[in-house]
């Protein structure tokens, strides 16, 4: 008896990478069906971002005015974010959304969570749908979601950037990572770009292709590189990254005219 092609197509919608852990040197890292690393803590150091392309995701923090009082994550991983975010910015809420069960397990087992309560929840869920349903009600959105081989087509699309704008507060900031050489990359900035009315920046990675690009609800009130240069090593000292070295990636990578950095 041939199957219906519905219940087809939902056995092949659930089927979710492997999860794989790795340790070499005092790294513990999180795989998902291949070698390639996902996510990685260091056992002496549990709130260090120990991936360049985690430690860029964070170069919002150059154009905020306050800490945010709630982040959202879409892909849980290893916790990284989770762990940095507990440690540097106490005062913020945050709430990890993340499909796969074996990932919340082993993230849960081996990789040093937050206690989860008011100020740190994890919710199974396709982080895509789950958007849906937040309005203005996060300031800052990280979406890292990969399947182990590319990014998730459902987190690229024009539909998800809507939601996600939707969702943000009035001066929230969308994060993501993606890959500079993956042959779809321009059409995916250019795709948020125009949800986001061109107040789009891109910060490369130290290392590896890995590119955070952000989009803003508003153009950051401050955009003077003078007034950022004074705030990078302030940043640096509090937050434990190299932000002077971001805005310099940042200046490379975006428009400016020598004063101020340049949108649309």
């Amino acid at each position: 008896m041939a199957h219906h092609p519905y219940r087809r197509l939902r056995a092949q919608r659930f089927e979710l990478p492997e999860v794989g852990i790795s340790e070499t040197d005092n790294i513990r890292s999180l795989h998902l069906g291949s070698e390639t690393v996902q996510s990685s803590m260091n056992l002496d150091h549990p709130a260090e971002l120990v991936l360049s392309y985690s430690r860029a995701m964070m170069g919002w923090l150059l154009f905020a005015e306050h800490a945010p009082e709630h982040i959202t994550q879409i892909g849980l991983g290893g916790g990284s974010f989770a762990r940095w975010i507990d440690e540097y910015l106490p005062e913020t809420r945050q709430t990890a959304v993340e499909i796969n069960p074996q990932v919340i397990n082993v993230a849960r087992s081996l990789f040093e969570l937050p206690f989860e309560g008011p100020r740190f929840e994890i919710v199974e869920a396709d982080g895509a749908q789950y958007i849906k349903t937040v309005r203005g009600g996060t300031d800052v959105l990280l979406v890292d979601g990969f399947d182990g081989e590319q990014i998730i087509d459902a987190l690229v699309d024009a539909e998800f950037f809507i939601d996600c704008r939707r969702a943000l507060s009035q001066d929230g900031v969308f994060v993501t990572n993606w890959w500079s050489g993956d042959k779809r990359y321009p059409r995916f900035v250019a795709v948020l770009t125009e949800v986001f009315e061109g107040r789009v920046m891109a910060l490369p990675a130290e290392s590896h292709g890995n590119v955070a690009v952000m989009a803003f609800q508003r153009l950051p009130k401050d955009l003077q590189l003078a007034n950022l240069k004074k705030r990078a090593p302030k940043l640096a000292e509090k937050y434990d990254l190299d932000f002077p070295a971001m805005l310099a990636a940042l200046k490379a990578a975006n428009q400016h005219n020598g004063r101020c950095f340049v949108f649309g």
